[in-house]
């Protein structure tokens, strides 16, 4: 059968601008002949492609699939290092990113969970840059907190900047609960790397803070993070009362707030970055394309499943009423397989391909031919009935058709299922049988089938079809 993809003519041309954009980006990123650099980019461009060779109603759904895919090029393209912090609410999270920045960018509430998305903003002060890539940079992203109530949505994006992460903070100020523990371990089969950070020790004693770093060090985080990536911060100290003497021996008590302490923070972020920068870019890289292949690899099966089971019962309930409705001997079956023929061009057209007419029936005619073969002769025997009802319906001059109209459609309805479920297979299939023969594909169909459950289905809209007709008694 000559079969080709229905989308490529029409998806090329409306998308080749897109593509031409994005190549022309990735490819004067860098001179550099790493192989996992250019294998992270070929990943990238044919999970674009895969998108770009999908249906329009496809499309659609991955338009936000589309989009994060395109970033995830250009952040390749410019070497731009992302930084994921997580943790739960009142944590310090955004007290920590105005200690490393040096800046005061993030607001500090004191009731905690102020952050409602996904923000980001660039470490210009971190003095790093992959080599070779002049744009090359580093931005910390802040996710909402791991507890907020009502966060669903919340969670989606916190998952999403996940896979987009280079590196992983993952920052708490006590020893780990339930909530925190889950998502430590989440993260951790995201294979990122992950540093954790313990914020606040300014409020523990140096034996609770001593007991505590033990505790989460070799208890805890153990089986997900290595000992050195485990670190103490003070991004935000509580204030310290001074006591400051004058020249003349006076004394006065002066409260002040001592700098923030990030320093160790800081160099083992430059240290891991230093060491595998350019390796956990293309990395990642090639897992975000490799999940996003993955995921639209499952819609496209998902939809198109949908919409040939739908068109499946559809046409063979229109097949059944035909039959059943046409009072002119022979010419109910001829019109019932011209139905099948239309569906079997339909449900190529779901999966891409295109179908003629003549094809179509020469697919129907093998699997009639498989069906055949089958012990008990399922198809061959609805056949019998089918013609059968015919044959009565010329000999009473019409008048048999109520009489007949039920079964004789039910028989015809269900051999339109079986081969629309054989066909379905077939183009799942790429326009083959996927290595088997027509008669095993078939005898797996029918045993597979709750032939009475379709029967009563099909019998169930025959009878509502016919009530609306007026003239039906």
């Amino acid at each position: 059968m000559n079969a080709q993809d229905n989308n490529d003519n029409n998806d090329n041309n409306d998308n080749i601008d897109d593509k031409d954009n994005i190549d022309n980006t990735v490819t004067t990123a860098t001179n550099t002949d790493d192989s996992q650099y250019e294998e992270a980019l070929n990943s990238l461009r044919a999970t674009l492609d895969k998108i770009h060779g999908c249906s329009d109603a496809e499309r659609e759904q991955l338009r936000d699939d589309l989009k994060q895919l395109e970033q995830m090029a250009d952040k390749l393209s410019t070497g731009l290092v992302e930084i994921v912090i997580f943790g739960e609410i009142s944590t310090g999270k955004s007290a920590l990113i105005n200690a490393m920045i040096g800046e005061q960018l993030a607001a500090v509430d004191v009731q905690g969970g102020w952050t409602k998305e996904v923000w980001k903003t660039e470490w210009d002060g971190c003095g790093y840059s992959i080599p070779g890539f002049a744009s090359s940079g580093v931005v910390i992203v802040d996710t909402p907190g791991l507890n907020e109530v009502g966060g669903v949505d919340r969670a989606d994006m916190a998952r999403e900047a996940a896979s987009r992460a280079d590196l992983i903070l993952f920052v708490t100020d006590s020893d780990l609960n339930d909530t925190e523990f889950v998502a430590l371990r989440a993260l951790a089969e995201s294979h990122k790397p992950i540093v954790v950070v313990l914020n606040k020790v300014d409020l523990y004693t140096p034996e609770q803070r001593e007991r505590l770093m033990e505790v989460l060090r070799d208890e805890r985080i153990a089986e997900f993070v290595p000992a050195n990536h485990f670190v103490t911060t003070a991004a935000d100290p509580r204030e310290v009362e001074y006591v400051i003497e004058s020249a003349d021996g006076t004394t006065r008590n002066e409260w002040k707030k001592p700098p923030p302490k990030v320093d160790e923070l800081k160099a083992l972020i430059l240290e891991v970055l230093e060491k595998d920068g350019l390796a956990l870019l293309t990395l990642n890289a090639a897992m975000y394309a490799a999940d996003k292949s993955d995921r639209i690899s499952s819609l496209r099966v998902r939809l198109r499943n949908q919409q040939a089971t739908k068109t499946i019962w559809g046409y063979a309930v229109l097949k059944s009423v035909a039959v059943a409705w046409n009072p002119v001997p022979i010419a109910d079956v001829i019109g019932g397989g011209a139905v099948d023929v239309t569906m079997v061009v339909t449900l190529a057209k779901i999966y891409g391909l295109n179908m003629s007419w003549t094809h179509a029936r020469d697919l129907i005619k093998s699997v009639f031919k498989a069906a055949g073969w089958m012990v008990g002769g399922y198809l061959a025997g609805e056949a019998v009935i089918s013609i059968a009802s015919s044959f009565f319906k010329g000999l009473t001059f019409g008048y048999g058709t109520v009489v007949t109209a039920v079964p004789q459609a039910a028989a015809a309805g269900y051999g339109s299922y079986i081969v629309g479920q054989a066909a379905k297979y077939y183009f799942e299939h790429g326009g083959s049988w996927g290595g088997e023969s027509p008669k095993t594909v078939i005898r797996k169909i029918l045993s597979e089938t709750d032939k009475q459950s379709v029967l009563e289905h099909l019998k169930d809209e025959i009878k509502k079809k016919m009530q609306l007709n007026r003239h039906a008694d």
